[in-house]
């Protein structure tokens, strides 16, 4: 995407780990982002770090929005065009993780997973579809490596997650011939807070969320004629098991 100055986003999760990650590195370009989050005061405090961070260079608003809620995201898009006048990149990163064997995974933590993970994906982009469509925009995922490797006591993690790499490879068929680009990224180990991890200098050997962060800039930035569609990344040394 040329001129990325002058480029909306508008990222789900955005407040922490990954989404904030790639909030920073989208900043830094000069594009100017929303950031949503469950919670209204943690999107505005995430908000106004990032301003104080880069407020000669992008804007930045939090947005109260839940991507189990399509409302909730037809609400986000709104205000993001109310703030900025457009969006131009959508990226679908809220997500959460319950892990359990099969035959004890709670119903009420299936249907979390599988409502944010997944459906949350869908109604992200359902919301921002016609400012898509529009503005030639970009579409992207954060799926996972758990998205194409299975393991033990990941049942629902692993079904929303090979979902989403699925949901969004067929999006990318559906909508290249509007103009759309979408691709999905797949992380294997991360830094950040997810799961109740508490990222410390154990971590160091972990994808770190800059990294995440600067790989979405590298596909905005790719030649428009090329499509990345999906990218898996994973740490270059994991420890030795």
């Amino acid at each position: 995407m040329n001129d990325l100055e002058t480029k909306i986003a508008l990222i789900t999760g955005g407040t922490k780990g990954i989404g904030y990650g790639i909030a920073e590195a989208l900043m830094e370009e000069g594009i100017s982002v929303a950031i949503t989050g469950r919670s209204k005061s943690t999107a505005d405090e995430s908000a106004k770090e990032l301003s104080s961070k880069f407020k000669n260079k992008a804007r930045v608003i939090g947005i109260e929005a839940d991507v189990r809620d399509y409302e909730s995201q037809q609400n986000a898009v709104a205000r993001a065009i109310k703030e900025f006048g457009k969006v131009d990149i959508v990226i679908a990163n809220a997500g959460i993780g319950h892990f359990a064997p099969v035959d004890v995974m709670s119903l009420e933590d299936w249907k979390e997973i599988i409502d944010t993970n997944l459906s949350g994906p869908f109604y992200t982009l359902r919301a921002g579809m016609d400012q898509l469509k529009k503005n030639k925009g970009y579409f992207i995922t954060i799926s996972s490596l758990a998205g194409t490797n299975f393991f033990k006591g990941g049942s629902a993690y692993n079904a929303s997650k090979f979902g989403i790499t699925g949901f969004t490879q067929a999006a990318m068929l559906d909508l290249r011939d509007k103009g759309i680009k979408v691709s999905t990224i797949m992380p294997g180990s991360v830094s950040t807070h997810f799961n109740g991890n508490e990222p410390d200098a154990e971590d160091d050997w972990k994808i770190q969320k800059e990294d995440i962060g600067k790989l979405v800039v590298d596909l905005l930035k790719m030649n428009p004629r090329t499509l990345p569609s999906k990218i898996e990344v994973r740490p270059t040394r994991p420890p030795s098991k």
